[in-house]
Parts: C-alpha cells; sequence; structure tokens
C-alpha cells in the first residue's frame, strides 16, 4: 500500500462549472499545470475507459529532473470513473525509467457543493515513493488555485 497525498480547496463556482474544466482539454492544459510548468495534451478521450496523455514540461528545467526526461514528465491518465458533477477518479502512470516513479497512482477529484460554491478535495493514492510528499501536496494545491483563477474568471 502506497502513500496518500491530498488537497482542497473552496472554489467561487458551482460543481458542474468545476466538473467541466475537469473534462475539457482546452481547459485541463490551461490550469493542471502546476507554477513552473507548462502542459499539453497529446491524446484525448474524455469517457469512463479513456483517458489522456500529458507531457508536462518545467519552465526552468534546473530546479529539478522531470520523471521523464530532464524537463518533461509525461503521464498516461486513464478515467476509471466519472460521476457528473460529483467526482472523476483517474489512474496515473509516469513515463520513466527511475522505478522509484513506477506503478499506478489513484487521482480522485471529489466535488462538494458549498453554496454556490465547490469544495474541491483531490486525493492521491499509492503515491510512487519517488515523489517528493511536500512538492507534490504543494504542486496539487497550485493546480486547485489554477482551477479556482481558471473557472472564477469565466463564471
Amino acid at each position: 500500500m502506497g502513500r496518500t497525498d491530498r488537497a482542497s480547496r473552496v472554489i467561487a463556482a458551482p460543481p458542474a462549472t468545476v466538473y467541466g474544466a475537469l473534462l475539457d482539454r482546452e481547459s485541463l492544459e490551461a490550469w493542471l499545470p502546476p507554477d513552473g510548468m507548462r502542459g499539453r495534451v497529446e491524446r484525448w478521450d474524455p469517457r469512463p475507459g479513456g483517458g489522456f496523455r500529458m507531457v508536462l514540461t518545467y519552465l526552468d528545467p534546473s530546479g529539478g529532473p522531470g520523471k521523464t526526461s530532464d524537463a518533461t514528465d509525461v503521464v498516461d491518465v486513464a478515467f476509471a470513473d466519472l460521476v457528473p458533477p460529483e467526482r472523476v477518479v483517474q489512474r496515473a502512470v509516469f513515463e520513466a525509467d527511475d522505478p522509484s516513479f513506477a506503478g499506478t497512482m489513484t487521482m480522485t477529484w471529489h466535488l462538494a457543493a458549498d453554496g454556490d460554491r465547490t469544495e474541491v478535495t483531490v486525493t492521491a493514492t499509492d503515491v510512487p515513493p519517488g515523489i517528493d510528499q511536500a512538492v507534490h501536496e504543494a504542486g496539487i494545491a497550485s493546480s486547485l488555485a489554477n482551477l479556482a483563477s481558471y473557472v472564477e474568471a469565466a463564471g
């Protein structure tokens, strides 16, 4: 059994709007990459059993090596469960030669209505040991902040 990392944030948008941003290719490219990275979706199939492949590129590769190359993290993500507008469950596998990044990490995005806002809780289970917990949780928090900015600006 692997480690569990989590982060949460209240976003000033209804769950349906937040859910939509989780399942729209252009939206995901805009908000998912944490600070210091940019993302590109190479494959997109937003349905249960479908998924996507994202290339995350470090804007400053000197900040630390990527999992796939010095400057990139490449991740293949399968949609394990989609429950509009409440939950998105993803199974993520990083492309990496280093066995400390091996395995399937499950990312559960839980959306709970809070009046006209949404509390988003991200729980990552079976996190590969090569991913530093503090860095990972900060990255999830950064993605949540980006998601909030993205959907709040659109509303």
